[in-house]
């Protein structure tokens, strides 16, 4: 009978899928687990209880989060709901303004940033911006495209201008100035004209009535050369009959537009230095820069993307926009793999180390990065090994302090990723509440979410002191048995943490829950966290322990940093890890000091199975908890 000794001194392989449990040749499997819940991997190696979360607002229904930095002092919250956007600065609200976009909508808003400005785009609605113009001063607007004035003082627009009609239909003008008839050949009118730009030999116009399908009537604002029928006309890429744009970003000076409804394979880049100017001009290196993405399947364009080069997401493939600097002459479109994005619903890619992470059309989280050995992208699977985690991605935002890149799922779980490609460091664990996250977003290093919380949405900040989630903290001097102010949890059970004690849950009653006979003078109470779980591997195949028909566990070492108290489980039941001394004080009414060391708690019996763990944690009192490492000893029976 040989004795061993299995030390798991990182875990930084995250939760592995149950399909990798014959694989103990990877070297994922020996820093790997079976099951990671409500935990984050440090990079460093150990894994930490995810922080709680203190409760912000109750938002009116459905919405999504975004984040709006101004400088890095100045950063803000943006909850965008039904028709409503409300705008958070540490954690009150500055503002409140109305939108245009309903919460059946908000699912396909993509947006970007450039100082004090937001771009909103939706391809049903024209798109806005959100202005901030001071403190507490905020305002929607719709975009102003560029003008330049004629010799008689009149604007011309710079907006795209597009031809949607056959290449064969032909315009007759009845005069060449002012007011004119114009007859098509075809077709071409509809009562959405009305009162939109419109180009006649190049030259622009205004369209004031739409007589029928092939007569309109319009002003022209530039003299035609003359009155023949002649195809060269168009009319504006955006209205209300086209669409409006899909997604948009900023990139060398340039803002690019990627897609819209009628055009959705369409790129425009605006005038370098002018970010509303988007006419073409005659190609000189600085002017606004048009093309379509042409191949063998149709590339709707989902989001465009700042990095390295410009990079854009389709539904097909990812590509690559190039030239240094980009210009009319020197621009050049390559696909880099074929994965695609989700039509569905508009998931913001985020760069992380260099790389762009994105959500793929699978449901998996790809890293679009680049490779200097060929020269050109590679999309690599990041959920490879725990695909049972990440299938639905609705939702991505990096914490940067933490390495962390949170993906929000469908079902309302949270596929928490530890990344850092330096030190090779890839792991995946999940976060639950009690409710459904439905939203999330990252600002100046804090992490907000939205949650659905039997049948109400509450706005939640993570907190590192906290332990409960949509928790509320007081201080009340002289010290009071009774809490009030938790409307937003009103009738439901909730946890109490009463300096440091736990006094067992209350139920919210009239807005206010009691927190002990005596009421200490810092309480705070909240729905408890899910358990936290940490499940091991089973014994691998490969390596000694898994050789012998039958092992018998004598006893686990666990590693701690700043833990109170913590339960495990060696195959009989939950015990308690032994970290305080015997005599002391329960927790109920007396906080338990943090231990950082090494405690050992034995095992009995044989274990026959081999594809079960042959140990796990789980803890569900309030409390902090990091493992540092676990050190397994055991008998194998040859």
């Amino acid at each position: 009978m040989t004795r061993l000794r299995s030390v798991k001194a990182a875990f930084t392989g995250g939760e592995l899928s149950p399909d990798l449990l014959g694989r103990g040749d990877l070297r994922s499997y020996e820093t790997g687990a079976l099951a990671l819940r409500n935990v984050l991997i440090l990079p460093t190696g150990g894994v930490t209880r995810r922080p709680g979360t203190a409760y912000l607002a109750t938002l009116p229904g459905p919405g999504r989060l975004a984040a709006f930095a101004f400088d890095t002092e100045q950063a803000y919250l943006l909850a965008f709901t039904d028709r409503r956007l409300e705008v958070f600065r540490d954690g009150a609200t500055e503002a409140v303004l109305e939108t245009p976009w309903t919460a059946g909508q908000l699912a396909q808003l993509a947006w970007t940033q450039s100082a004090d400005v937001l771009l909103v785009c939706h391809p049903d609605v024209p798109p806005r911006r959100i202005v901030r113009s001071g403190d507490r001063r905020w305002r929607c607007e719709a975009w102003r495209f560029s003008t330049v004035k004629t010799a008689d003082g009149r604007a011309l627009q710079r907006l795209p201008f597009h031809r949607f009609a056959d290449a064969a239909v032909t315009l007759t003008p009845s005069g060449t100035r002012g007011r004119v008839r114009v007859r098509a050949s075809a077709p071409v009118f509809d009562g959405a004209h009305a009162g939109r730009p419109f180009r006649l030999r190049r030259r622009q116009g205004l369209v004031v009535a739409v007589r029928s399908p092939t007569l309109a009537e319009i002003d022209l604002l530039e003299d035609v050369p003359d009155a023949e029928p002649s195809i060269d006309w168009d009319e504006p890429a955006f209205s209300p009959l086209r669409g409006w744009p899909v997604s948009a970003c900023f990139h060398q000076d340039r803002l690019v537009i990627g897609g819209s409804r009628d055009l959705p394979n369409r790129l425009w880049l605006s005038r370098s230095g002018d970010l509303f100017d988007f006419d073409p001009g005659e190609g000189e290196d600085d002017e606004a820069i048009e093309f379509a993405i042409l191949s063998d399947q149709v590339n709707a364009i989902r989001q465009v993307f700042s990095g390295r080069h410009l990079q854009v997401f389709t539904t097909g493939a990812e590509w690559a926009v190039t030239g240094e600097p980009l210009t009319p002459k020197e621009v050049r479109l390559d696909r880099q793999s074929r994965v695609g994005s989700g039509p569905g619903r508009q998931i913001p890619a985020r760069e992380v180390d260099g790389a762009t992470l994105f959500a793929g059309r699978d449901g998996a989280v790809r890293e679009f990065l680049w490779t200097d050995l060929e020269s050109s992208y590679s999309t690599t699977d990041l959920t490879l090994a725990a695909g049972h985690l990440c299938r639905a991605p609705v939702e991505l935002d990096v914490d940067p302090g933490r390495r962390l890149l949170l993906a929000v799922q469908a079902d309302g779980g949270v596929a928490a990723l530890t990344l850092d490609r330096a030190e090779q460091v890839t792991g995946w664990t999940r976060l639950e509440t009690d409710g459904a996250v439905r939203s999330l977003a990252v600002v100046r290093g804090e992490v907000h979410w939205l949650v659905e919380r039997q049948g109400r949405w509450m706005l939640e900040q993570w907190e590192d002191g906290l332990a409960l989630d949509s928790a509320l903290s007081g201080l009340a001097d002289p010290p009071t048995p009774r809490w009030s102010g938790l409307s937003h949890l009103e009738g439901r059970r909730v946890a109490i943490v009463a300096d440091g004690c736990l006094p067992g849950p209350a139920v919210v009653e009239a807005e206010a829950a009691a927190a002990g006979p005596a009421g200490p003078g810092i309480v705070t109470a909240g729905p408890a966290l899910q358990p936290t779980g940490w499940r091991p591997l089973p014994p691998n195949a490969l390596a000694p322990e898994g050789q012998g028909r039958a092992l018998r566990p004598l006893a686990v070492t666990f590693r701690v940093a700043a833990t109170p108290a913590l339960r495990a489980d060696l195959g009989r039941g939950m015990v308690e890890v032994p970290l305080r001394r015997m005599d002391q004080a329960p927790l109920s009414s007396r906080p338990a000091a943090p231990f950082t060391g090494d405690r050992r708690l034995a095992a009995l019996g044989w274990v026959h199975d081999r594809t079960r763990p042959l140990w796990r944690i789980e803890e569900d009192r309030p409390l902090p908890f990091t493992l540092l490492s676990a050190t397994l000893e055991l008998k194998v029976n040859d």
